[in-house]
């Protein structure tokens, strides 16, 4: 994956001096002038091949100064840009008779303009900003060039920031024996790519190396957007964190990154990222992109059938219809069509006609009557027969039961009927009519008692009486029944002043009589002294019940009073556990931190300190990083009956182990413990779906070392102390609580949009920085060496003292705008500098009484550091008398009044240990240049010295005058004593 664009690259065609390359296939040139002394030479490597270099070996001479400058080069998109140099380099002490001057360094500038120089302009060696001094990794000697081996040297460097339209790059020798063989200038991109079927335009990284940029994609041909598709640009030309997605719209289906068309016989009815189907049984496509295959002739799918399901017929005849009388009832009976046409949804219908002989001798069909009744139903009956009663003696019925599925309306063929007359002369029926007469006898409000004639039968006794009733106003909408074998009953249930209608038929050996006519009768109204009657008695009934619970309770409380004890022992032995823990009694109205890790279940302290949110509350709107367990993301915490929050959620990447899990939902079990205006605020955690997420409020400036250096020089020094002013409240409540950070650094305060400073991650178990020497290994994990205090790095030792010790880093990286501590120091040299007593210098415009609080904060024996209440106290106090913070370091006149007052700087022998220590070895030319050579003349130089000898980098400069400043003091002591430097 190309992730460079170059601007142009080795250096060709000596004759007219070029340096060409191919950037998307268009060439890019600028000529290479050779100002002074330089040689364009085509030499053959170990391969035997020609290769163009530029050299220069002028070391016999003294003050040499040749200059070598490219011809105008574009800057095309590119924000930063970036140089390799192939070269080789030889060692000055392979070279015999050469005098001190050979050098082993070049030198690398640039300058920026919008157009390129007319050709007469003279070159300005002034005009051009330095890049930086170019030293090589391997030299060779004069064995390497007997054996033609070939040391080449590859160096990168950053130029820039690049603003204007173009640029000149320039070389200069000062003294060295080099071959320039090839420069790539470059600048890195994203290329255009294609992520969950959208298209993203090749991007150019922003300047600023921490921020993202976001870029929206276009949904590849005949795909839709499900969620809006976004890349992040990352600065290293990396594509990071693919957020929404586009789905291949309905016909076509997704294939290697593309939406095609689903072939002939295939189809695809739903957007979305599936593969086309096979057309289901008995149905064809004949075009590409078929969004729904079509029946066959003579077959169908019904309207809520899914496009997924074979297409079906209508179910033929119902088979084997037979009919079944007795005296009361008629039965049919029939068996499943022989062919269902595919389908499991049929059901079949009762269809009657009552034929009677006319006076003409002709046979009349017309409708059943209305009061012929079907047992469970005449129309939708899933079961294969049907009871009929009901009918009218000695007629002639004719029953058609048709069987019907899910696409009988839509088939044009015949219905699917079976046929069957029946003749009711065979049944027994005692007759239309209910021979006795019911009469109302007592009605109350809620009952009736009804009461009629004992009917006598010819053909047999009556075996019992069914009586059935419903609300005249329903319509039989519903109704009840009740059974008796007495000619009487008494019918309960019923509501008050409403009037019900009465049917009454009696059963016999073989079979019911028909119903009775309608009778119509009416229930009381509620008696009102009842009613009182009736609650007088549920007030009774309640204050019975409630005496009884509460005796029933005190018994309880009784027999459970020792259970409570011992339950309240356990609490206290419990509190005595945590405390023990967490190595802290807490100060009175503060409660105790509790460390997750003494839960057997870690998963019950998340319980317990966080809130579970329901993910559907959470609107994820960017991704604004990436962490060690998953992205880091800003967007909205939308709960019903509250304003929206904006939150950053923190999320669990997938396939993660259990053991990450807990680890990352440790910390919302930490923050969820904590409530404090200057402390993260947890917002709760989603625990219960995937992803796995920790919301917390969300800080709009973001870490607090970024927001300064972005910042520089822009705010007051009362500000500066009102920012470590909020990281003191917040660091007083933990150490309060008995909690011990083991992080602090200026990266792990966020910073709000009104700039107030709120300390964060409590995790200490992610990787710390980029930098493979950021964190030093010891047993228990990573260490933060730079911030870390002393015992803390050597045992394993942390307190809230070894916190206070990180506060005097933090303060420190404040008043410096967020400088690296120690600057490029390594671990190993941070440890031992400290070790023999040095401390860091006071930045540039710091007050002393500051600088005085950070050396206090730094005292070696851990009992002797500030508490941190005592750093708030102190801190109140200056930004009530701002006056006291007058007196900065660099204006300073006075010193200690003796060396045991101000920490055992290491002393430098010369101007070169010096600069080596400081990791500013590449001015060394420029210090001797300039005339100073000597440790007294160096304690002398201001901040416009050091800009006039050629540092022009701010940071540079700042680290140059904060060491001069040390040495100074360390100097004016030296001589107090009696020696020479």
């Amino acid at each position: 994956m190309i992730r460079h664009t170059h601007l142009y690259y080795s250096l060709k065609d000596v004759q007219i001096r070029k340096m060409c390359h191919y950037s998307n296939h268009k060439i890019v040139c600028c000529c290479l002038l050779m100002l002074t002394q330089w040689d364009a030479i085509t030499e053959m490597d170990e391969q035997n091949r020609p290769i163009h270099t530029f050299q220069v070996c002028h070391v016999m001479e003294p003050n040499q100064n040749n200059w070598l400058r490219s011809g105008w080069i574009q800057r095309q998109a590119a924000q930063r840009v970036y140089v390799e140099l192939r070269f080789t380099l030889r060692d000055c002490n392979s070279i015999p008779w050469v005098s001190g001057t050979c050098k082993e360094t070049f030198n690398l500038f640039y300058l920026q303009t919008d157009d390129p120089l007319p050709a007469a302009t003279r070159f300005r060696p002034i005009d051009y900003a330095k890049v930086d001094t170019i030293a090589a990794d391997e030299s060779f000697t004069q064995t390497d060039l007997g054996d033609r081996v070939l040391r080449l040297n590859t160096e990168v460097r950053e130029v820039g920031p690049v603003t204007q339209k173009g640029f000149y790059l320039a070389f200069q020798d000062v003294g060295a024996c080099i071959a320039l063989v090839s420069v790539k200038v470059f600048y890195k991109r994203c290329p255009s790519t294609l992520r969950n079927l959208a298209a993203f335009p090749e991007t150019v990284p922003h300047m600023d190396s921490s921020s993202l940029v976001e870029v929206r994609g276009a949904c590849v041909e005949n795909a839709e957007e499900r969620d809006t598709p976004k890349l992040y640009c990352g600065a290293d030309g990396d594509w990071l964190v693919p957020l929404g997605r586009c789905i291949c719209s309905i016909g076509h289906e997704e294939m290697d990154g593309h939406c095609r068309a689903c072939k002939a016989g295939f189809f695809k009815a739903n957007a979305g990222n599936v593969k086309c189907s096979k057309c289901p049984l008995r149905s064809s496509s004949h075009d590409q992109a078929a969004t729904i295959c079509h029946c066959d002739k003579g077959f169908y799918r019904a309207i809520k059938d899914p496009p997924t399901m074979a297409c079906t017929r209508p179910p033929s005849a119902p088979r084997n219809l037979v009919s079944l009388i007795n005296d009361t009832a008629l039965f049919l009976q029939w068996t499943p069509p022989a062919n269902t046409g595919g389908r499991n949804d049929i059901t079949y219908n009762i269809l009657c006609q009552r034929c009677d002989g006319g006076d003409s001798g002709e046979t009349q069909c017309e409708p059943c009557e209305p009061d012929l009744h079907f047992i469970p139903r005449p129309l939708g009956i899933t079961g294969t027969s049907v009871a009929v009663l009901d009918f009218a003696m000695h007629a002639n019925y004719t029953f058609h039961v048709e069987a019907v599925n899910g696409v009988s309306e839509l088939g044009v063929a015949a219905r699917s009927l079976a046929n069957i007359t029946v003749n009711t002369h065979q049944a027994g029926v005692l007759g239309p009519a209910f021979l006795g007469i019911v009469k109302k006898d007592w009605a109350t409000y809620n009952s009736i008692a009804l009461s009629w004639s004992e009917v006598q039968q010819p053909h047999s006794d009556i075996v019992d009486y069914e009586v059935k009733y419903y609300e005249k106003e329903q319509e039989q909408l519903s109704y009840s029944s009740t059974r008796t074998k007495f000619p009487s009953v008494v019918v309960t249930g019923l509501r008050p002043s409403t009037v019900y209608v009465f049917h009454v038929r009696g059963r016999t050996p073989a079979g019911y009589t028909a119903y009775s006519p309608n009778f119509e009768f009416t229930t009381a109204a509620e008696d009102p002294d009842v009613a009182d009657q009736g609650q007088v008695l549920v007030v009774v009934t309640a204050s019975v019940g409630g005496f009884s619970l509460l005796v029933i309770l005190t018994l309880f409380l009784l027999i459970t009073g020792r259970c409570q004890g011992y339950i309240k022992a356990r609490m206290k032995s419990e509190e005595k556990r945590t405390r023990f823990h967490s190595g802290h009694v807490p100060f009175s109205g503060i409660k105790t931190y509790v460390d997750p890790d003494t839960y057997e279940d870690p998963t019950q302290a998340v319980e317990e300190f966080a809130k579970e949110i329901d993910p559907s509350c959470i609107c994820i709107d960017r991704v604004i990083g990436a962490g060690e367990f998953g992205e880091v993301c800003s967007g909205r915490l939308r709960i019903p009956g509250r304003k929206d929050i904006a939150v950053a959620i923190k999320t669990l990447k997938g396939g993660y182990m259990d053991q990450q899990r807990r680890t990352f939902l440790r910390e919302a079990s930490i923050i969820g413990q904590f409530s404090n205006s200057n402390i993260i605020r947890l917002e709760g955690v989603v625990t219960r779906s995937r992803p796995v997420m920790i919301v917390v409020e969300y800080m709009e400036n973001g870490g607090l070392d970024t927001f300064l250096r972005t910042r520089d020089g822009q705010f007051t020094v009362l500000q500066l102390v009102g920012m470590l002013h909020g990281i003191a409240v917040g660091m007083t409540y933990l150490s309060d609580m008995g909690y011990v950070h083991r992080d602090l650094a200026a990266r792990n305060i966020l910073v709000d949009e009104n700039l107030v400073c709120k300390v964060s991650d409590f995790g200490m178990s992610r990787v710390l920085e980029d930098d493979s020497e950021a964190a030093y290994t010891a047993t228990g994990g990573k260490i933060p060496i730079r911030w870390t205090a002393p015992e803390a790095i050597a045992y394993g030792k942390f307190s809230s003292a070894s916190d206070a010790w990180s506060y005097g880093i933090v303060m420190w990286e404040v008043m410096s705008y967020g400088e690296r501590p120690y600057w490029e120091m390594s671990n190993q040299d941070v440890i031992l500098s400290i070790e023999e007593g040095y401390r860091l210098p006071a930045p540039i415009g710091c007050p002393v009484i500051l600088h005085q609080l950070m050396l206090h904060c730094w005292q070696k024996e851990y009992s002797q550091r500030p508490h941190f209440n005592d750093v708030l106290s102190f801190l109140d106090k200056l930004i009530i008398n701002p006056s006291s913070m007058l007196a900065l370091v660099n204006d300073a006149i006075s010193f200690p009044d003796s060396p045991e007052d101000m920490p055992d700087y290491p002393l430098f022998i010369s101007i070169g240990d010096w600069l080596d220590s400081i990791k500013m070895s590449q001015y060394k030319s420029n210090f001797l240049a300039a005339g100073y050579t000597t440790l007294d003349s160096i304690s002398t130089m201001s901040i416009d010295d050091v800009k006039r000898i050629g540092v022009c980098l701010i940071g540079h400069q700042r680290r140059i005058i904060s060491s001069i400043q040390s040495l100074r003091l360390q100097l004016h002591h030296i001589q107090q004593s009696g020696f020479q430097v």
